[in-house]
């Protein structure tokens, strides 16, 4: 059985006249595509190529497979379309809510993916800060909404209609301005240093951020710049301008535009944790195949650091 990349590859020769038109309407490189063709041809056990300076042309013999490729590659795009109408993957929208760090850093890759398995799907995408992208959830505004909570903090309760997967976990980090002195070492900084540090403070009253908040009080962290609603990307450029420090999600520090320090607090018992809220029961295959996508790119992205 040849491998249907292959044939693709001998009927884009057939179609194109010559291996390097072929390789750039694939998206291979030249060499890459000839590789495929060359193991197409050992498979073959003949010549299915003539190569010449003005590109290539196909042999009797490739002329024969390229004919039977056309008709296997039509078959088994026809058979994908059928099993997409099966799974209730063919046609209709996927809708998400996503807030904005994950909607920058994590989904696109995770998007991208999607789209190349399901092509017939449509996607929209609404920017939906916690805990606004439950509330489209219950609501049915939205079939997935990405959402996040924060540790310490008060357990809050789902509407009934609705349910959360964890994707992500990960650690909030001390940020400061660059070469300030508590970013100097990379150990773990107790929260009493923070004890008199002017703390750029991440919206006290937000459900969200209070336990947090409060226990950087108890600390002893000074308040020095109420940021009134969590904008990561706003409290980052304040601190590397030097106007306080701050205690930030892992992958906010880490994909920050403006430069900062950084380093890790306590014992990790400040934490956030990412979650995809979705509708609970009931069949929802295109919800459910974009949230396996997530569970494999949000845990390649906590091994990589971010």
């Amino acid at each position: 059985m040849h491998d249907p990349n292959r044939l693709a590859a001998l009927v884009a020769v057939a179609e194109a006249g010559s291996i390097t038109r072929a390789a750039e309407r694939l998206g291979y490189t030249t060499p890459a595509l000839s590789q495929q063709l060359a193991k197409l041809e050992r498979e073959a056990g003949t010549a299915l190529l003539v190569r010449h300076h003005r590109g290539a042309r196909l042999t009797g013999a490739g002329e024969l497979l390229a004919a039977r490729a056309r008709r296997v590659l039509d078959e088994l795009e026809q058979a994908r379309h059928e099993l997409a109408r099966l799974t209730g993957l063919s046609g209709g929208t996927l809708r998400l809510g996503t807030f904005q760090t994950a909607g920058i850093h994590l989904l696109p890759s995770v998007l991208s993916a999607f789209r190349r398995a399901h092509p017939d799907v449509e996607l929209t995408v609404a920017h939906l800060e916690p805990p606004a992208g439950v509330e489209a959830v219950a609501a049915g505004d939205v079939d997935l909404a990405l959402t996040h909570s924060y540790e310490p903090a008060d357990p809050v309760q789902l509407p009934a209609s609705v349910s959360t997967e964890p994707v992500l976990v990960e650690e909030l980090v001390l940020v400061t301005a660059p070469g300030h002195v508590l970013t100097s070492d990379t150990s773990r900084l107790p929260l009493s240093a923070l004890a008199g540090q002017p703390l750029i403070s991440m919206a006290p009253d937000h459900p969200a951020r209070r336990g947090v908040e409060a226990l950087l009080a108890r600390a002893g962290a000074t308040p020095s710049v109420l940021v009134a609603t969590p904008v990561y990307a706003l409290v980052c450029a304040l601190v590397s301008a030097g106007l306080g420090v701050a205690v930030v999600p892992e992958m906010v520090a880490r994909t920050a535009v403006t430069p900062v320090g950084m380093r890790p607090l306590g014992t990790g018992e400040l934490r956030r944790t990412i979650s995809v809220a979705h509708r609970a029961g009931g069949p929802a295959p295109a919800a459910d195949a974009f949230r396996a996508l997530l569970r494999g790119a949000f845990g390649r992205a906590k091994q990589g650091g971010v």
